[in-house]
Order: structure tokens, then C-alpha cells, then sequence
């Protein structure tokens, strides 16, 4: 079995008892951005993953969804965050740079444009990872979406007059929490093997959320970013697919659909044994 995982600190809380040992991986596991691991278990490198919940929806036909695991936000979430040189309002016409690494996020970044701001943008792809921040400073632009451990370095920088997280200005248009990443896996592998990665990744969840100040240290030590900041981060995130996140997630797949971004189509989960 493979397992991917995202290689930001938004996935210690999850991965974090697993790497220590204190909960057996019955899988390899493999680090990747979001989009590489979108197109691994697209291609089958990979098995089990996290991927964004674009991926699973434009593939649904071949994924299982992890029940009660996910990546989400029920406002700010921190680490989702275009960085203006002017109001969001304001950015018709504007050339907004945006992150290779993500595909959810350019798609609320798109909806919120045309249909909160009501604005039409002009977006480009760039690579937005840490490393890659003083590069992107020397593109022109007027904004740049930057997701994961980039977009906290980037906050804590204060360069941009203008910085809107996507996580709160989704809740605010529609008053639900916004579901970024999901887990699948691959409907042609072993449902044995899979419920076992199933369980092993909830066990190690929950030590991750009883140790978020422990995983505040090594996301403060892996990023620069202050761990206050760090563990204020990590305790905003919500790692659950309640009721409430399926109703974010159905409401945001649903406006995708209407666009004919993604097939419209029901969320299928993986089975109990």
C-alpha cells in the first residue's frame, strides 16, 4: 500500500503519530504538493491519499472517500490567502498569480471573483512554494494566491496591503465551512487493506489533536513561522467531515458542476467491513 500525504504542517496533526512511531503505517507513505498528490493517485502511484476535494470530485467514478477525515476550516484557515495590492472588489482586469501546487483553491478563488466580488480576473499559473517566494515577488502582479506553509511565511511578512483568506470569506458568502483536501482511495484496491490505513489514519489523528503544541514546535521549527502563530494554526483547522463540512463540500461541488467544471454527482464513501 502507498499512502500519500501533503508535505505542509497543516498535515502533522494527522501524520504526526505516524511519523514518531506511535502508530504503525500499514502503508509506505509518500510526500507530495496537493496537486502532485492529486495526479499519483489519479495515474495509481498512488493507493490512499489526500487529495483536494476538486480531484475527488473530477474522478468520483474511481475513489472511495475516507469516512470522518478531511482538511477543512469553519472561517479563517490561515494558510488559503491571496495577497492584494488592492481590495478584492477592486481586482477586475487585475493579473493574480496563483499557486501550481493547489486546484480547490483556484476554483473558490474563481467563484468568489465572479460571483462574490463580482470581478473578472486574469489568473496565471506560478510556483508558490517557500522556496519559491523571492522569484515570485519579480513577476508583475496585482495578486498571488499562496496555499500551505508558504502562505503563513508569506502572512507573517506583511508585504501585501491586502490579504484575504478564502476559508473566511467562503464562510461569510455562505455560512458553511469550507472542505480543502478529502482522503480517497482507489476503488480497485483491497477494501481490507484500505479500512486499515482507514483506521491507523483516525488513530493517529487523534493523538495528533490531544499533541497540537508539540506539533506546533516542529511546524515552528520546519517553517520559521513563530509557534504561537503555529499552534493558532493548527487549532483552526478541522480534520472531521461532519454533516455541516458535507454540506460545504456539496454546496461548493455544486456550484462547480453548474459551471461544468466537475461532473455532478453524489459523494460515495468507503464501506464498513
Amino acid at each position: 500500500m502507498r499512502l500519500g500525504r501533503i508535505g505542509y504542517v497543516n498535515c502533522y496533526p494527522v501524520y504526526g503519530a505516524m511519523d514518531r512511531g506511535l502508530v504503525a503505517a500499514p502503508a509506505t507513505l509518500v510526500t507530495g504538493t496537493p496537486a502532485e498528490l492529486n495526479d499519483r493517485l489519479a495515474d495509481g502511484r498512488l493507493d490512499v491519499s489526500v487529495i483536494s476535494a476538486v480531484a475527488y470530485a473530477q474522478r468520483a467514478e474511481e475513489y472511495e472517500l475516507l469516512p470522518d477525515l478531511a482538511i477543512s476550516s469553519d472561517g479563517p484557515v490561515r494558510s488559503v490567502l491571496l495577497f492584494s495590492r488592492r481590495p478584492p472588489e477592486a481586482l477586475g482586469g487585475a493579473r493574480v498569480l496563483v499557486s501550481t501546487s493547489s486546484r480547490t483553491s483556484v476554483q473558490l478563488l474563481d467563484l468568489l471573483a465572479r460571483d462574490r466580488w463580482g470581478v473578472a480576473i486574469t489568473t496565471e499559473s506560478a510556483p508558490a512554494e517557500r522556496a519559491d517566494l523571492a522569484r515570485l515577488a519579480a513577476i508583475p502582479h496585482d495578486a498571488v494566491l499562496v496555499i500551505g506553509d508558504g502562505a503563513l511565511l508569506l502572512s507573517a511578512a506583511r508585504a501585501y496591503p491586502f490579504v484575504i483568506d478564502l476559508g473566511e470569506a467562503w464562510k461569510a458568502w455562505t455560512g458553511l465551512p469550507f472542505v480543502f483536501a478529502v482522503w480517497a482511495a482507489r476503488r480497485v484496491v483491497d477494501r481490507g487493506a484500505v479500512r486499515d490505513v482507514h483506521r491507523a489514519l483516525l488513530a493517529s489523528r487523534k493523538w495528533g489533536l490531544q499533541h497540537l503544541d508539540v506539533l506546533a514546535e516542529g511546524a515552528a521549527a520546519a517553517t520559521g513561522v513563530e509557534r504561537a502563530r503555529c499552534l493558532e494554526y493548527l487549532r483552526g483547522l478541522d480534520y472531521g467531515l461532519s454533516y455541516r463540512h458535507l454540506a460545504g463540500l456539496a454546496d461548493f461541488l455544486r456550484r462547480l458542476a453548474a459551471g461544468g467544471v466537475v461532473p455532478d454527482g453524489t459523494l460515495a464513501f468507503l464501506g464498513a467491513a
